[in-house]
């Protein structure tokens, strides 16, 4: 039997499974995006529409810090990567908040549109995603894809 030692200061092997995990939702997100936008465009006008791709492209930069956060830090040390996550946190909630407060008197927002979206897509990309994540350490990050529909478990003859 192995006796790993685990140390809080030691970096973190393996793959980086949040990153996998936010790349999906961003890819879910570009494909969801039309959708929010035109929704969003009907609802309020043409300043809703650039609200709306305004806040898709402010909650997928978010989802990608908060990946890149972890995948980065989690090489370097646990301690790190926890108060990397912790004030990273705060410091994209910031981001957020400037991102909005630098066009809030802006022409052509919508704020309703904007805060709408924000909500909308970063609960829903969220929640989308869970159908997706494997929630087992068999297979940290994303579930697998079968790798053929013949399996043994649906193939009555292997049983």
């Amino acid at each position: 039997m192995n006796d790993i030692a685990f140390s809080m200061a030691a970096p973190l092997p393996g793959p980086s499974p949040e990153v996998t995990v936010s790349s999906d939702m961003i890819k879910r997100g570009l494909v969801v995006a039309p959708l929010l936008i035109a929704i969003c465009g009907l609802v309020w006008g043409l300043n809703g529409a650039w609200s709306s791709a305004y806040a898709i492209a402010i909650v997928l930069v978010n989802f990608a810090l908060a990946a890149g956060i972890v995948a980065v830090t989690a090489k370097i040390s646990l301690r790190l990567m926890m108060g990397s996550v912790l004030f990273g946190y705060l410091v994209r909630l910031a981001l957020i908040f400037l991102a909005v407060y630098l066009v809030k008197d802006a022409g052509w927002i919508s704020l309703p549109a904007l805060g709408a979206t924000i909500i909308f897509t970063h609960l829903g990309l969220l929640v989308w995603e869970l159908k997706y994540v494997a929630l087992s350490l068999a297979y940290p990050g994303l579930k697998p894809k079968p790798s053929s529909l013949g399996n043994s478990a649906s193939n009555p003859s292997s049983k």
